[in-house]
């Protein structure tokens, strides 16, 4: 099946849901030269009059070296039926594995210059706008920082523009 572009006042999801549980691949590169992994933390909202996504990434993550160096990057969401796929990516890098797009079962698909995923159900094509480091002093509940952070390997926050959302046709 083929994607087809909609509005984005179209969507009728629960982001909670979406990315917090069923989780997302965050994608950036190029068909030949690119990379995925699986995110749980993240936000849908308006930031400077735009639909914005917020992902973050740290900075052992692979996939960071592919957004940092790219203009775009995209966020897929995939059925249930893909857990496997989501776990897969999630717990292996693609410094450490040959292919880890084959060994996800998943296939990188052109999008707009970048790469989504060509399972995904839905897919969001992201233009980079802002982003930052986290840092520890930056904490306003220090028990955060404590909890997620005992290696001190803090996320960087990216604020992307969603230019476009693609679902799959019928």
């Amino acid at each position: 099946m083929e994607f087809k572009e909609i509005k984005i006042e179209d969507l009728s999801f629960n982001p909670f849901n979406k990315i917090g549980k069923q989780w997302m691949l965050l994608s950036a590169g190029t068909e030949e030269n690119c990379n995925t992994m699986t995110a749980s933390w993240g936000g849908l909202g308006i930031m400077w009059g735009k639909q914005a996504a917020t992902v973050y990434i740290r900075p052992q993550r692979y996939t960071k070296e592919f957004v940092d160096n790219s203009e775009l990057f995209t966020i897929s969401f995939l059925a249930e039926d893909y857990r496997k796929a989501l776990n897969f990516c999630g717990s292996f890098s693609g410094r450490e594995v040959k292919d880890k797009w084959e060994m996800a079962g998943l296939h990188p698909v052109a999008v707009d210059g970048t790469v989504g995923v060509d399972e995904a159900e839905m897919i969001f094509v992201c233009k980079k706008m802002y982003h930052q480091e986290m840092k520890p002093e930056c904490f306003d509940a220090p028990e955060n920082d404590a909890k997620w952070y005992p290696d001190k390997d803090y996320h960087t926050m990216y604020i992307a523009e969603i230019q476009k959302v693609l679902v799959k046709g019928e």
